[in-house]
């Protein structure tokens, strides 16, 4: 059985352990043996899958950030010529195009294999409003996978794909993962693009990510990233407030519910473990801050209780008048609702929301994520289906706020109850913190547990470094731009910051180059008598990195690095004309060593 994490694939491609066409082969016997669980909707033909995963071997695989990844997508989010449903049969169309995020992960080399179950037009946080089937959970059949994003996040926690898109307007995109075991990334909204995604909420619906890993998370994220002019609710990433980074020597800031504030719906198993969660934050040097949780509470309450139902019914309101009978009869009657709002109930709610985040704003001041249950409890299907709106009302305590605050989250694991289903919880930060929570994230996930989903495969990959977080560019420096030096000053006044020392592969000769101040370092790549040299990793903001490397003077240019576990990185290299006059210090192998030497 293979490994799917992306970074597992990309490794093993790169090494030619493998073929896109033998993982494809893998994949689609993998899902063809495994169990139901009402995971699909529709599956790509088989030999679509491998006529497209043939046509990577034609293709550079250093070239496409994605290549050879198996992908699903959920069925309100369109792929070119495959039916979209939202989970209604009577709603079902052909798109023509896919969604614009599925074409970017197309693009980067990753194979789509089918549209996945979902809570009807999602609408729902269970996965049991379809009529393709309740989505069972991955842990246990009895129990509900979470929704409306059901079938994306089974089918990674199965490993059945490395990644799948889901969407999230009131939690969809994390509920699923804290109930399965895997990652559930919520971008910030507008920051991908959902211009061919059947709407439920237009002004709050995001494409979420679910993973096996952040690292995995982040480069599906770093793929699909970029502004879409044609979607009016695209945000420019560029144009989003940097990540919140931790000052060095200062811990990092964790904000929890003040006890009193805490609901697990009499769930004490729950309980215990997000009491164990906050120690684990503990142990891992973070301080937790208890926070005043009542401004996101009540955000949370707006999302059902208010106006924005009425969006759900602009979105599919005319389907129903014509088809009701058609419509699920939970998300019938859901969506119904939204008919009687008024104009007025729209503005007294957005007053109120106003004042809210006025509120929730300055939790910000004294925390740099803030950490909660992504659910207070878990039901099991039968549970769900005799009491469907109250139950899943009791879902989005910790979730329906987000979008309406303009808020970025990351589900991760965090621990099992003691009868063995998954537990999560969520780390949130304002708009633009994608980056910082998927490290967070990983290095929590990595404290609470070792299973990877419902696989059999646990952690063998280092931890996520951040060597180029979306929004910014990962850059190898080797001289005077390192810590301390007289160029640094050019990353650090782009707001760019250090991520950690490495060294390059053994394939790289050394210089000192002639002229100056200050010395310059001459790094060239050569195919023997290579030595390992120490560098620094640097990530750079991309909206900075232009005028960076424009004012980098000959002989010098960025080039792609390799560092010695493999990653290849944007990186200072020199012409090889350049080396006239120049003196060979690669048995140095660090451009601070040869300051020293020189001072000496």
């Amino acid at each position: 059985m293979y490994d799917l994490t992306i970074r597992a694939l990309l490794q093993g491609y790169r090494a030619r352990r493998f073929t896109p066409v033998e993982i494809m082969c893998h994949v689609l016997e993998r899902i063809d043996g495994s169990p139901a669980r009402n995971v699909w909707i529709s599956r790509v033909a088989a030999d679509a899958v491998l006529r497209r995963a043939g046509e990577l071997l034609d293709e550079d695989r250093e070239a496409l950030p994605l290549y050879g990844i198996p992908f699903a997508i959920k069925d309100n989010i369109d792929l070119d010529d495959v039916p979209t449903t939202a989970a209604c049969r009577a709603f079902s169309y052909v798109p023509r195009q896919s969604a614009h995020v599925v074409q970017k992960l197309i693009d980067a080399g990753a194979i789509p294999i089918g549209k996945t179950n979902m809570d009807q037009f999602a609408t729902g946080l269970v996965g049991t409003r379809s009529p393709y089937g309740a989505c069972e959970n991955a842990f246990d059949p009895a129990y509900i996978s979470g929704g409306s994003s059901s079938g994306s996040a089974v089918a990674v926690a199965h490993g059945l794909v490395s990644f799948a898109l889901g969407t999230d307007t009131a939690g969809s995109g994390r509920i699923p993962a804290g109930f399965n075991n895997i990652i559930g990334l919520k971008p910030s909204c507008g920051r991908l693009s959902t211009r061919g995604v059947v709407p439920a909420c237009r002004s709050l619906d995001c494409v979420s990510i679910f993973a096996l890993t952040s690292w995995d998370a982040a480069q599906v994220l770093r793929a699909s990233d970029g502004f879409d002019e044609e979607d009016d609710y695209a945000r420019d990433p560029s144009r989003l407030p940097l990540p919140v980074l931790t000052p060095a020597g200062r811990e990092v800031r964790i904000g929890v519910p003040n006890a009193t504030q805490r609901a697990f719906f009499g769930d004490d198993n729950y309980a215990a473990c997000y009491a164990r969660a906050i120690e684990r934050v503990r142990a891992l040097g973070w301080r937790v801050v208890e926070i005043d949780f009542d401004p996101f509470r009540e955000a949370a309450q707006l999302l059902y209780d208010g106006p924005w139902l009425a969006e759900r019914y602009v979105a599919v309101g005319a389907f129903l008048r014509e088809q009701a009978d058609a419509m699920h009869p939970v998300t019938r009657a859901v969506i119904e609702r939204g008919a009687s709002l008024t104009a007025a109930d729209a503005f007294a709610a957005q007053y109120r929301l106003k004042g809210l985040e006025r509120r929730s704003d300055a939790v910000w001041q004294h925390v740099d994520a803030l950490m909660v249950p992504t659910a207070g409890t878990i039901y099991t299907i039968a549970q769900v289906e005799s009491d469907p709106i109250a139950l899943n009302t009791n879902l989005g305590f910790y979730t329906n706020f987000v979008n309406l605050l303009d808020l970025a989250a990351v589900a991760a694991p965090a621990g099992f109850r003691d009868d063995g289903l998954p537990f999560g919880v969520t780390l949130v930060a304002p708009a633009g913190s994608e980056s910082t929570l998927l490290s967070y994230a990983d290095r929590l996930h990595r404290a609470s547990v070792t299973q990877l989903g419902a696989t059999a495969f646990a952690f063998h990959e280092p931890a996520l470094e951040p060597d180029s977080p979306p929004g910014y560019v990962g850059l190898v420096v080797c001289g005077a731009h390192m810590r301390g030096l007289p160029l640094n000053h050019q990353l650090t006044d782009r707001r760019g910051f250090f991520v950690r020392s490495a060294r390059t592969a053994n394939t790289y000769r050394f210089y000192a180059l002639s002229g100056g101040p200050p010395q310059r370092p001459g790094l060239v790549r050569v195919s023997e008598g290579g030595e390992a040299i120490d560098v620094e990793v640097w990530a750079v903001p991309e909206r900075h990195f232009g005028s960076f490397v424009a004012a980098i003077p000959e002989p010098l240019g960025i080039g792609k690095v390799e560092l010695e576990d493999g990653t290849r990185l944007s990186g200072f290299l020199c012409e090889a004309a350049a080396l006239e006059g120049a003196e060979d210090i690669s048995s140095l192998r660090s451009w601070r060593a040869f300051l020293e030497r020189r001072r000496d």
